[in-house]
């Protein structure tokens, strides 16, 4: 068995962490860790998870890595920068925050002020996307997971600007998340008489995952992107997100290319479905067909009107945007079939 610790073992991508660890067939929960839950056990923390009891959560200290294979890390960024220097190079690392997902310094420290991180560690971590990286996941000590909006942007654009070799000289992204990717942290804004039916825009002028995105893809492929920009809303649903992208490219691609391009992209990929928009009773990609799971749902559209592609991507933003591609990474690490522990197909109605 590959022994597993969570760290941030409270909170929502913790939870889910743990839900999906202790039904793998490979892997053990074997540490949890926090600071303010110390001492607490996991049905204390999460009401649905009444499984191993004599697991509490504990303080987190360098010789935990002696006895674990794998940490993740479901921390904010500050708090993962600190674990990640304190347990690099003795146990595979998982970091679902964005402490080390954009590797260019400015761009970090523009978006990520708060994070002081050890910049010896920045180049060693992979960017996670297990569909455009896995080779590089077999081997790799550090590895950093994509945001949830990042995760559907990128999965988005790869068929285009690393598939079909197009350049995406101008991206619009209008995203909407439920409120579950704001954590448990307590606003004003996110009381129930304020959230509920509201439809929210927290970030109307750019968002941090869309820098990491950029990032990548410019590191990927350079001249891939040109300029990517971000608007983020919140919606009354819990789980679930949907990213809407305009692409404006340096070519044009009528619609049988661009299905049979994203098509043949992710053949070989169980989890990401390429899809038709009305093969299904409702309109596709739509968050509620894939909560629960670990899927994403991808379509593209040529707009000849606008002279402009539209992408659509939804995930659910605990599963396929935190925890679930954190469990995917490590199946890849560890050389076990990806789809290892991640079978569960989608609820529905949710």
């Amino acid at each position: 068995m590959i022994r597993a610790g969570v760290i941030g073992a409270s909170g929502l991508a913790g939870g889910e962490l743990i839900r999906l660890v202790a039904q793998h067939p490979a892997l053990e929960p074997a540490f949890l860790g926090g600071a303010a839950s110390v001492g607490m056990r996991m049905g204390e923390l999460h009401p649905g998870l009444r499984i191993h009891p004599g697991l509490t959560v504990r303080h987190v200290t360098a010789d935990i890595a002696d006895r674990l294979d794998v940490v993740f890390l479901a921390t904010p960024a500050p708090v993962s920068a600190r674990c990640a220097a304190l347990l690099a190079d003795r146990v595979v690392v998982i970091d679902l925050s964005g402490a080390f997902r954009i590797r260019a310094r400015r761009l970090h420290d523009r978006w990520y002020p708060e994070v002081e991180r050890p910049e010896d560690l920045v180049d060693r971590f992979v960017y996670g996307v297990p569909e455009l990286v896995g080779d590089q996941l077999r081997e790799a000590a550090l590895i950093s997971l994509p945001g949830c909006y990042a995760t559907a942007i990128t999965l988005g654009l790869a068929p285009l600007v690393l598939g079909m070799g197009l350049r995406a000289d101008r991206v619009l992204v209008d995203a909407k998340g439920g409120s579950s990717g704001g954590g448990l942290r307590l606003r004003a804004a996110g009381l129930h008489p304020l959230r509920s039916g509201a439809i929210t825009p927290y970030a109307p002028n750019g968002h941090r995952h869309a820098a990491e995105v950029t990032d990548f893809l410019r590191r990927t492929r350079p001249g891939a992107v040109g300029s990517l920009t971000m608007s983020a809303y919140g919606v009354p649903t819990v789980r679930g997100l949907l990213a809407s992208l305009y692409v404006f490219t340096d070519r044009a691609v009528d619609r049988r290319e661009l299905e049979r391009a994203y098509l043949r992209f992710y053949r070989g990929h169980p989890f990401v479905r390429a899809r038709r928009h009305t093969e299904t009773r409702i309109p596709v990609p739509d968050p509620q067909a894939v909560l629960g799971s670990n899927f994403c749902d991808v379509s593209a559209f040529v707009d000849e009107d606008g002279g402009h592609l539209v992408v659509l991507a939804a995930l659910d933003n605990l599963v396929k945007g935190a925890a679930g591609q954190a469990v995917q990474a490590a199946n890849r690490r560890f050389g076990l079939p990806e789809e290892t522990g991640l079978t569960m197909q989608p609820v529905m109605p949710a």
